[in-house]
């Protein structure tokens, strides 16, 4: 078969990684065409990944005989209308997260994914990371028995700005959301019930945009397990990212990933490397391997590996841990999305 042709919309952060990945490591697929708003970044990505066509308007991509899939790398408020419009265009599409902050647009998007058959993937990068998958292919083997408990760090080595704060849509959304995801994919379960607690301890003007900075959920999974996850924006030694499950015949965790495994000992302790400083130090694997799995799924018409089923929940769930915080109580996820 032919190389897969990609269309790339939004030329930012994520849209850079995307082409890199493609570019670099993945042979089965070539970029044809990207887009932004601001025709600038368009135009830059493309010569320095040498991207033929380049355009402000993100229908040149869409509908381009040139391009069979596109992946959606625009702010998250433009995810829903540009994934549809693909999929219609008789696109497949891989969607970045969220999908959208709201439950019935998402649900708009999965029967668009329905009525025209074609491939859509979600990007929940860190279901591709080595040490996180290795994890969850233990839970699932039943090597470690009945899972009984799920215990889930992610912590960012320094915060955002207030403003950035107060425009992501919060912490549960626009961090932990991840999170979510990464709960569920290591259970092999949804969730049922969630509590939330947070406060502002790294930077009150975090706590003034009306955001927390500091977080603990505890999660009830369908499966009669439970799950922590505790957030922070700010951790000082580095990008702090470590999942555990523990079972009725063991446990599996994962440790941070530095620049090197080597451990100094002498008579004044043991010395190692700090984490890795950020998410692109520490995914970029799991961002190409995500990618490999959709042009996969595409070349073989295989089942995408992260459905539109993650892209739901991920965001219920974030909906409710924010009403949990905010009412203080727990919360039931059928009260979010009614089933």
């Amino acid at each position: 078969m032919d190389r897969i042709r990609i269309g790339i919309v939004g030329a930012g952060r994520i849209g850079s990684v995307h082409a890199e990945s493609i570019t670099y490591h993945i042979p089965e697929a070539e970029i044809t065409a990207v887009s932004d708003v601001i025709g600038e970044n368009a135009r830059r990505l493309a010569e320095r990944f040498g991207i033929k066509k380049y355009s402000s308007d993100w229908h040149d991509v869409i509908t381009s005989p040139e391009v069979d899939a596109v992946l959606v790398c625009s702010p998250t408020p433009t995810h829903a209308e540009i994934t549809i419009a693909a999929l219609k265009a008789g696109k497949h599409v891989f969607c970045e997260k969220p999908v959208h902050t709201s439950i019935d647009k998402i649900r708009e998007v999965a029967e668009a994914a329905r009525e025209t058959g074609k491939k859509l993937q979600i990007g929940f990068n860190r279901r591709f990371d080595h040490n996180h998958r290795k994890v969850q292919a233990l839970a699932q083997s039943g090597a470690l028995g009945n899972i009984e408990i799920i215990k889930i760090t992610s912590r960012d080595p320094e915060p955002p700005s207030p403003e950035y704060a107060a425009s992501s849509g919060g912490l549960y959304i626009d961090m932990m959301i991840h999170d979510f995801d990464m709960a569920m994919f290591l259970a092999g379960s949804d969730v049922t019930e969630v509590y939330a607690m947070g406060t502002s301890l790294v930077d009150k003007r975090i706590g003034e945009a009306g955001d927390v900075d500091t977080a603990i959920v505890t999660l009830t999974f369908v499966s009669g397990a439970l799950g922590v996850i505790d957030n922070s924006r700010r951790a000082a030694y580095g990008y702090d990212q470590r999942v555990e499950v523990f079972g009725s015949l063991g446990m599996a965790a994962d440790e941070n990933d530095g620049d090197s495994t080597v451990r100094v000992s002498t008579a004044a302790g043991v010395t190692g490397d700090k984490p890795k400083f950020f998410f692109l130090e520490r995914y970029m694997q799991s961002f190409t391997e995500e990618l490999r799995q959709f042009i996969r799924a595409i070349r073989e018409d295989g089942e995408v590996l992260v459905g539109i089923h993650a892209g739901l929940m991920s965001v219920v769930l974030a909906k409710a841990a924010k009403r949990s915080l905010d009412e203080h109580r727990p919360v039931k996820v059928s009260e979010i999305c009614g089933v």
